[in-house]
This record gives structure tokens, C-alpha cells and sequence, in this order.
């Protein structure tokens, strides 16, 4: 039974070797007597002994052949094992160089290791998954979790110190159980699990308590969901330099290749983006696609050739095991003459490991989880936690049962049927209690149980109602009393049933795992049921924290990683500005890092459906947000010095060309999505998010919710620091638009000025000799810009008139000029005749332009009471006298020089897509747009296509960005929002699903499907938000009405 604590001697001894597999291998019609007959009677060459170490540390022998393949070793191992999932293990040892070297399984062994007698092999993880979830086996996790133990030992997983500690207390609540602070002392003293573990002693012990009552599996779950978010998960460094003589750190992993500066990951080359690798010499070669970079080819150089070749192998077989969908074919030898390395990936690609598993019977194969403590606290042995038991984030399906996979039987009957130990035992372990074949120690016979374990023994008549699956309330205990394991099945009103268990496993042609598998397995719909399980509101609102948090911290990536490593390559940044940058970012991404792995450690436990013992401590988020948010208050002082930080960094950048250069060139690199100093104002921008959130937790919850508190005084720790900083973040917000919009105008150097505010930009028609001609206007405080778009491959704007406020006069003027939606501006210098693109948008203009004329006239009396005079009077005017100028080509093109000498610019900014939307944005509308800000995964379709293609789509900036998954670095593409229509799909879109919403822009269709109701909504609300303009659409439409 899983979950059932047993005693063992040693760590390692859960790793239980066996020779019966759970799936028989005979041909049909073949007994098993011929296949035994026919073994014996094959003719055995040489053979030698290998030593093999486990992952447990444990060194076990293996024989093989003289000439064997390496793949003959690996089958061996894996056959003692039990391991089903062997294609992500590997057998690396040491060649007389030094150097780590996997194991080919297509080359014999005698050709790859000089002396094979006296080498050491040892099993290890070679490929590690994304997600761990894809693990089907429950064994196979804890060999993955035993990796992750090595790891940590061998300092190949840098991580902060709260992490490491937190790591080694599941790996003790895994190996000796629930917490006892000298118990836990003499374990960490006799084993050294951490190079600095004796300074994280007191943090590991506190971080055990809070484990209490967690079984192993559960224990090598958390292990492994920690890891997988640690940057160095699965990272194996190569050192190398580049061109410029520049120490890093080459890696491969699932999605490509990485390059590190020291532990700071500065580079991905994606699967995608590269066209091929190879090596020359010392010499690594990276050939990327023309499009995607512009460099076509990367070098590295490496230790040495043989360095440089062991590296591109693991290129090869990382590539090959996660991109490719199919397994390769081998490469035929010429006969003459060869070119090239003919070296190939040798087994089943994931996606074909992924789909044997799924289809196949044998990834229910069961195996005792027990502690290896004899002293066991007495609630623990009824706690039942399921082989999956923790689902993972983002709704990745659980396919087991909600009971234990070991215990979950239909019938009292079925439990008769299958009583057997989940993990068979050899002939010669049968007077062992509970001691595997790697168990070096034997029980003795006079052992006497521990008082708790006595105690329990005592109470176990009563029974202890655990739920199965048909709705049985039966309790399953294992005798820790017998040499021999008896099953206790307690059923309310019956008599206790001892079922004495064999000495030995069953054969595999008898065993209880083929016949019974069937009543365990939910169909494709009971699957589908649990993915939108938790149903509660409260559990979608937290996972919209984490969703953003995660985004929200890959955007601080931009500027603490991103940035600083370019600033840093071209050394174009002062050091006083640096050191003011990145003192007052850098304590803030720490601090959201630590926050987010919280966040996804809660969610994570608190998606899990079958963790019943737990589901009261962990379906809340109250607590963390409120400790979080306590903290957060600490780094208010930093977070006021962003005013500061921005306004030196666009200093600098004017006084120094070369920051400037970087500045521009960073701004169009793909990981810079938005524009470089919007990233700056995101640590302000997330108070507010976090105060909405709070609030909507606030008002879902009762006053009475045990989660209604927390949440309550989260809430008013964010509203007081919101307060402190709203003044800070409105003038940061005109500034940063104001920088902006001065990389995006040609033709005014003094954008920039104290008391200046921007209002609103947006495309308007003016009237010229010609006609309508398209102009992009900008309302500021004092004046209103007109200009028209660059012709170059420049993107910029240029300015064409400047109209102070002043003494400025609008006026409908529509049966004047017979233009519809067409407006005058009087203005001292010259008049001109405007026309919107609809009445709404017309509304919006002259509403605007006359609030910020009654503003700057009030301001301008106050100072100067003589400058009235100088207003215009429209009283004495004629039609003669509006301005109809005809705009020559050298007054459109006249930019033509500067615009040259301008670099590429970003065309997704708001401006460009106003001007190519036809349509206005105001302040107030990038207020509420930053207030909407949302990410999370939905499943996008097209209009004419059949399938649905799962994204991470992240709202900001009035655009959709799509990403692949929420660990890329930049985003696939995007889709402006301004100007599209958000409405539910209509009977001809022959949509028949759940949660979707259409997005329609002319003929331009996309349905996306949201995950749950709140989450459709609250997509359906920040969508809204941006193709509509708040507030003012409904008054305007009611006035047209």
C-alpha cells in the first residue's frame, strides 16, 4: 500500500531491485519453461563485471558480455530495477581526461572505456522534461528526486538558501519521516546533503515541521515541482568562451541551447531558430535561420576537441529525444570514404515514450514507498496520499484514481484478489522484514517497535474511514509485527481479515496489476471533469495572481538580466547610474522570485483533488499574500526612487551617444516586447494589481471565511502603500509616455518640460487643398501636435504644425465643410479642419480639447492677465481665412536626411497602431489598460481552421502577445486590440464549447477558450477595455441616440 511507513535501515533502500517485471515478455504459444530452456541453451562468450552506482550511492555488479553494446548494461540495470521508463536515464562515467561521458547504447563498451573492469558507471537522469508531470511512474519520480539529492550535493543546482533548504526538508520528511529535531540533527550530521549545511540547519528543521503528515510520494512531488522552476534544473555547464574572449557557460536543455554568465542564463537559442550545430576542432558552430537573428553564425570555443565533441553529442540526442516525433534511422556507413560524425540518438523520442506509457498497462506498476525510520508518528500510518495525488499547474491531467493507485480496488473482493506486497520480494529476502535487495543490514530478529508504532498497532481495531473509489470506507494497515506482511482490511461491521501474503513475488502472468488495472482507470470524460477541478472562484482568482506573477517577473528579467547584460558588454553605461538602477531593481526581482515559487508551491497543492488530510491548510492564499505584502512595505524607499531612476536614465541617454545606441539597439531585440522604460514602472503598476485581486478575493469570501481575514489585511497593507506611491506613479506615467513619444516624433527637441501632460493621440483627416490627408495628432497640456509618418524604414513621425492651447477655440463645423464627424481648430497661428473617423471619436477630441483649454487658460490668466489679448477672436473671421495649405513634397519629405539616419523603430507601439486603426487613445485610457493587465493560457483558434492551439497570452499595452509556454524569454507574435470587436461566437461560427469569446476586427476572426467562468470573464473584461474606450463610449453613444 502506498503511503505505508515500513522500517529500513538505510536511505536508499526504497530503491528496491527487482527481477520480475510486471508485464510478461514470452512470444505467444511460449512457455515459460521452453524460454528458460532456450536461455540456458544460448551459447555465452567472455564476460566481464562492471560496477554500476545507483542513485542511492548504492554500487551494484552487473555482467555482461565482452563485446557488449552499451545498451546491454543499460538493460541489465534497468531489468534489476523494475524501470519502465528508461529512455530518460543514462550510465555516465569518467574518461582518463576527466570529463563526464555518457555511455553510447549503439557502441560497444570495450571501444568507449579503456578499462571497463575498474570504471565506475553511474545511473543518472540524462533528459529532464519541462514538467515532471509527464512522469507516469511513481518510481520514476523518485529516482528523478534522488537526482535532484545528488545534485544538490555536487553543487550542480544553484539555488538561494530559503530554496535549498526547503528542498533538503522534503528530501528528509521523504527519508526518515515526519519531523524530530535529534533525529534530524543525526541525520544531517551523518549525511551531507549541502556543501553549507550547517549554516541552513535551523532553516531545514523549520521547514520540516510544516511537512508533517506528508508521505514520500508527496515529498518527491514537491521535490521535483521546486526543482523544475530553479534556472539550473537539468543544467550541466560546459565551459567555453566567445568571440570576444568572454567566459560563459554552454548548457542544452529541452528547449535549446543556453548560455551562461556565470549562473545567470543571458541567451536561448531555441530548437527553432537554429538550422544546424556542429563542431570543428575546439570550435562549436551555432548556424541560425537568416531571419531570426542577425548573426547567421555563433562560435564558442571549448576546452578542447574532445570537449567540444562530447558537448555537441548531447546537442544531438537532447534535440533529437524532445523535438523529433519519431526515432531516427541509424545513418548508413559508406564503404570508402566517410564525411562527418555518423553518431545518432539511440531510442524512443518523448513523444514516443510519452504515448507507450499512456497506452500501455505497465505505468500502473506499484512499488513500496515507506520511510526509512523505524519511528513513524501514529497519524500518519491512515494518511493516504495517491500516486498522483498533486496535480501540476495549468491543469495538466491526473490519471489515477482519487485513492491510492495501491489501495484503489472496486470490492472488498478485489482486495482479496490483488493482496500481495506492491513491491515483490526475492526468495533469498524472504526472513527480511521489509528489507530490499539493496539493503546491506538485516533486521534483527529481537527488533522492537517504537512506542508510536505500538501505540497505533493498539488502536488499529478502530477503524479509519479512507475513501475509495466505488465509496468503500475501508482502512488498509500493514502488520509491523510479523516477518511475513499481512493486509488488514477493516470494513464497519465486519470482522478484521489478516491475508497472509507469499514469501515471493507472483508471476508476472498472475499478477493482480493486469487484472485489475481496468477498475482503476477514469475514461476520457471523468479526465476531462478533473482538469477544471477545483470548481471553487476563490482558486481562479489566486491562479490570476500567479499567472501575472509570472509574467510580471519575466518583465523585471528584461531589465535586471536582459539590459544589465547589455549595458554591460558595451560598458556604455556610467557607474553612478548603475549602481542607482539596478541597488533599487535588483532587491525587488529577488524578493518577487522568492514570492512566485510560494505562490506556485500553494497552487499547486491546492489544485491536487486527493489530498483530503491537507485540502483545509492549503485552498487559501490569504496567508502568503499577507506575509508577502508585509514584507513588500520594506522596499517602499526603493520603489520611490524610481522617479529619479528614470529621469537619470533619459539624461545619460541624451549625453552619451553609446548608451544611446544601446538603448535603441536592446528596444528592438525580441525580448524587449514593450518599450524599454515601461518595464521600469511595472514593480508600481503591480501594487494596484494586487490591490484589485485582493479585492475581488474580499468580496467573493464571507466575513465569516477563515480566508476572509488574511485577505482583508493584505488588502489594506497594499492600499496604504498604493496611497503612498499614486502621486509618484502618475507623474511616472506621463513621464515615461512623454520619453516615448520623443523617440517617436521628429522635429521637436523639447517634448520634455516641466508642467506638461499628455492627454491623448490619435489619427484625425485634415482638410488640405488635396483633400482629407491622414495626420497623426498629440494632445498635450499647452499644445496640440500634427505630423505625418516617416517614408523611410524609419517608423517615426514627423511633426508638420505645433498649436498652443491658448486662446485656442473648437467648433463643430460639419454643414460648413459637408464632411462628416468634421471639427475647426482656431488657434492663434493658423486654423485648420479636422475630421474624425466617427462621431464618437469626434466627441472624444473636442471634449478633450476643451477641458485642456479652459485648464491652460486658467493657469495663463493667473500669470498674465495681458496675454487674453492675444486670443483668437473668431467674431471678425471668414471662411477665406482657414488654412488649406497645400503640403508640397519637400514639406512631407523634407525629413528625409534625419530620417536616415534614424535606426529601425519599434511598429507595435500604441501610436503606430492608432495610426493604422484609424482610432484615439487617451490617458485615461492607458490607466485602465495598465490596470487590466492579465496573462494566462487559453486555446486560440482561427476562424476557417479545425484545431485549437494552446498559448500563454499575456494583456498589456492594449495588445495580445502570444508565447509558446510562460518560460519563454519573447513572445511569438501579437495582435493589437484598438479597433476590434469582443463578442461571445454566433450559431454560424459552429462553435460548440465552453468559455469562448470571439475577436473580430474586418474580416480578421479569432476565438480563444478560456479555462473556467471566471477566467472567461475576467478575459472578456480586460478585452473590453482595450477596443473600447471606458466610460466615455456609453455617454457619447447615449448622446448620439
Amino acid at each position: 500500500m502506498e503511503g505505508t511507513y515500513r522500517v529500513l535501515q538505510t536511505p536508499g533502500a526504497r530503491l528496491g531491485a527487482l527481477t520480475n517485471a510486471a508485464v510478461s515478455t514470452l512470444e505467444p504459444g511460449q512457455s515459460l519453461l521452453m524460454a528458460t530452456t532456450s536461455t540456458s541453451l544460448k551459447p555465452h562468450g567472455r564476460r566481464m563485471q562492471l560496477t554500476v552506482q545507483l542513485l542511492d550511492d548504492i554500487q551494484e555488479q552487473f555482467e555482461v558480455e565482452q563485446k557488449a553494446h552499451g545498451q546491454a548494461l543499460m538493460d541489465e540495470v534497468c531489468q534489476r530495477l523494475n524501470l519502465i521508463e528508461n529512455d530518460y536515464f543514462g550510465l555516465e562515467f569518467r574518461n582518463s581526461q576527466g570529463n563526464e561521458i555518457w555511455l553510447e547504447p549503439a557502441k560497444p563498451i570495450v571501444k568507449q572505456v579503456q578499462r571497463p573492469k575498474n570504471t565506475l558507471f553511474r545511473l543518472s537522469v540524462k533528459f529532464f522534461p519541462p514538467d515532471p508531470g509527464q512522469l507516469q511512474e511513481e518510481y520514476t519520480r523518485y529516482l528523478f528526486a534522488l537526482q535532484i539529492k545528488r545534485d544538490l550535493a555536487e553543487k550542480k543546482i544553484m539555488c538561494s538558501e530559503n530554496t535549498s533548504a526547503l528542498l533538503i526538508s522534503h528530501i528528509l520528511q521523504s527519508e526518515i519521516g515526519d519531523c524530530d529535531e535529534s533525529v534530524d540533527l543525526v541525520y544531517l550530521k551523518s549525511n551531507t546533503l549541502l556543501p553549507n549545511q550547517q549554516m541552513l540547519q535551523g532553516k531545514i528543521i523549520a521547514f520540516h515541521w510544516q511537512n508533517i503528515g506528508q508521505t514520500p510520494a508527496a515529498s518527491d512531488f514537491q521535490v521535483l515541482e521546486i526543482a523544475r522552476k530553479l534556472e539550473m534544473y537539468g543544467i550541466r555547464f560546459h565551459l567555453a568562451t566567445d568571440r570576444e574572449g568572454t567566459k560563459i557557460n554552454l548548457a542544452v536543455a529541452h528547449m535549446g541551447v543556453l548560455v551562461f554568465q556565470g549562473n545567470t542564463k543571458i541567451n536561448t537559442f531555441n530548437w527553432a531558430k537554429i538550422r544546424k550545430l556542429s563542431f570543428k576542432r575546439k570550435r562549436f558552430l551555432i548556424k541560425l535561420h537568416p531571419e531570426d537573428s542577425y548573426q547567421d553564425t555563433l562560435e564558442f570555443l571549448l576546452a578542447d576537441r574532445d570537449v567540444c565533441k562530447i558537448f555537441w553529442k548531447n546537442c544531438v540526442e537532447y534535440h533529437t529525444f524532445f523535438r523529433l516525433l519519431d526515432q531516427p534511422k541509424a545513418k548508413a556507413k559508406t564503404v570508402l570514404f566517410s564525411r562527418g560524425s555518423s553518431f545518432r540518438y539511440s531510442g524512443r523520442t518523448h513523444k514516443q515514450l510519452v504515448d507507450y506509457m499512456r497506452e500501455s498497462v505497465t505505468k500502473t506498476t506499484p512499488y513500496q514507498r515507506r520511510h526509512s525510520r523505524t519511528r513513524v508518528p501514529a497519524q500518519t500510518l491512515t494518511t493516504d496520499v495517491p500516486k498522483q495525488s498533486l496535480s501540476f499547474i495549468e491543469g495538466l491531467e491526473v490519471p489515477v484514481s482519487p485513492s491510492s493507485a495501491a489501495a484503489s480496488f472496486q470490492s472488498v473482493h478485489s482486495v482479496y484478489k490483488g493482496a500481495t506486497d506492491s513491491r515483490p520480494t526475492h526468495q533469498d529476502d524472504s526472513n527480511i522484514l521489509l528489507i530490499n535487495k539493496h539493503s546491506t543490514q538485516k533486521l534483527p530478529s529481537d527488533m522492537k517497535t517504537c512506542p508510536a508504532m505500538e501505540e497505533t498497532w493498539k488502536t488499529s481495531n478502530q477503524p479509519s474511514p479512507i475513501s475509495l473509489q466505488d465509496g468503500l470506507v475501508d482502512s488498509l494497515q500493514l502488520s509491523p509485527l510479523t516477518t511475513r506482511s499481512t493486509l488488514n482490511v477493516i470494513v464497519p461491521g465486519s470482522q478484521m481479515s489478516n491475508l497472509n501474503l507469499p514469501p515471493q513475488a507472483p508471476s508476472p502472468l498472475q499478477s493482480p496489476i493486469l487484472s485489475d488495472v481496468g477498475s482503476v482507470r477514469a475514461d476520457d470524460e471523468e479526465e476531462d471533469r478533473r482538469k477544471r477541478y477545483p470548481a471553487d472562484k476563490a482558486f481562479f482568482i489566486a491562479k490570476e495572481i500567479l499567472t501575472t506573477e509570472r509574467t510580471y517577473v519575466k518583465d523585471l528579467d528584461v531589465i535586471t538580466v536582459w539590459f544589465r547584460s547589455a549595458v554591460i558588454k558595451d560598458n556604455a553605461m556610467p557607474e553612478g547610474l548603475m549602481t542607482l538602477l539596478f541597488s533599487n531593481i535588483d532587491p525587488i526581482y529577488e524578493f518577487h522570485r522568492g514570492f512566485l515559487k510560494e505562490i506556485e508551491q500553494r497552487l499547486a497543492l491546492w489544485e491536487g483533488r486527493s489530498n483530503a488530510h491537507v485540502k483545509g491548510d492549503y485552498q487559501r492564499i490569504g496567508d502568503i499574500m499577507l506575509r508577502n505584502m508585509c514584507s513588500l512595505k520594506e522596499f517602499t524607499s526603493c520603489l520611490k526612487k524610481h522617479d529619479q531612476v528614470l529621469m537619470e536614465l533619459e539624461k545619460c541617454t541624451k549625453r552619451s551617444k553609446k548608451l544611446e545606441g544601446v538603448y535603441k539597439e536592446f528596444e528592438l531585440q525580441k525580448v524587449c516586447y514593450l518599450p524599454l522604460n515601461t518595464f521600469l514602472l511595472k514593480p508600481i503598476q503591480r501594487l494596484m494589481h494586487y490591490k484589485l485581486i485582493l479585492e475581488r478575493l474580499c468580496n467573493h469570501y464571507q466575513p465569516d471565511h477563515r480566508d476572509y481575514g488574511d485577505c482583508s489585511d493584505a488588502l489594506k497593507e497594499v492600499r496604504e502603500m498604493s496611497a503612498q506611491l499614486h502621486s509618484s506613479l502618475v507623474r511616472l506615467e506621463n513621464f515615461q509616455k512623454l520619453t516615448e513619444l520623443q523617440r517617436d516624433l521628429i522635429g521637436i527637441d523639447n517634448l520634455i518640460l516641466p508642467g506638461r501632460d499628455f492627454i491623448r493621440e490619435g489619427c484625425l483627416y485634415k482638410l488640405t487643398r488635396k483633400g482629407l490627408q491622414q495626420r497623426m495628432f498629440f494632445l498635450f497640456s499647452d499644445m496640440l501636435l500634427y505630423t505625418s509618418k516617416g517614408v523611410t524604414n524609419s517608423n517615426q513621425f514627423k511633426v508638420h504644425g505645433q498649436l498652443p492651447l491658448y486662446g485656442m477655440i473648437i467648433e463643430e463645423s460639419e454643414s460648413e465643410w459637408a464632411v462628416a464627424h468634421c471639427f475647426t481648430i482656431y488657434s492663434a497661428q493658423k486654423t485648420i479642419v479636422v475630421a474624425a473617423s466617427s462621431r464618437i471619436e469626434m466627441g472624444k477630441w473636442i471634449e478633450d480639447l476643451n477641458q485642456a483649454i479652459e485648464l491652460v487658460k486658467k493657469s495663463n490668466e493667473k500669470r498674465n492677465p495681458v496675454l487674453e489679448s492675444n486670443s483668437y477672436d473668431r467674431s471678425n473671421r471668414s471662411s477665406d481665412e482657414v488654412s488649406l495649405e497645400q503640403e508640397s513634397e519637400d514639406d512631407t519629405h523634407s525629413s528625409h536626411s534625419s530620417l536616415d539616419k534614424q535606426t529601425h523603430h519599434r511598429a507595435n507601439t500604441t501610436v503606430h497602431v492608432c495610426w493604422h486603426r484609424n482610432t484615439s487613445v487617451s490617458m485615461l485610457d492607458h490607466s485602465v489598460a495598465v490596470e487590466n493587465q492579465l496573462s494566462g493560457y487559453l486555446l486560440r483558434k482561427f476562424k476557417n481552421s479545425n484545431g485549437w492551439q494552446k498559448l500563454w497570452v499575456v494583456f498589456t499595452n492594449f495588445c495580445l502577445f502570444f508565447y509558446k509556454t510562460h518560460q519563454d524569454d519573447y513572445p511569438l507574435a501579437s495582435l493589437p486590440l484598438l479597433g476590434y470587436m469582443v463578442s461571445m461566437p454566433s450559431d454560424h461560427d459552429h462553435i460548440h464549447k465552453d468559455y469562448v469569446f470571439k475577436l473580430q476586427f474586418k474580416s480578421h476572426v479569432y476565438f480563444f477558450r478560456a479555462e473556467s467562468e471566471y477566467t472567461f470573464e475576467r478575459w472578456m473584461e480586460v478585452i473590453k477595455s482595450a477596443t473600447n474606450s471606458p466610460e466615455r463610449m456609453m455617454h457619447h453613444s447615449q448622446k448620439d441616440t
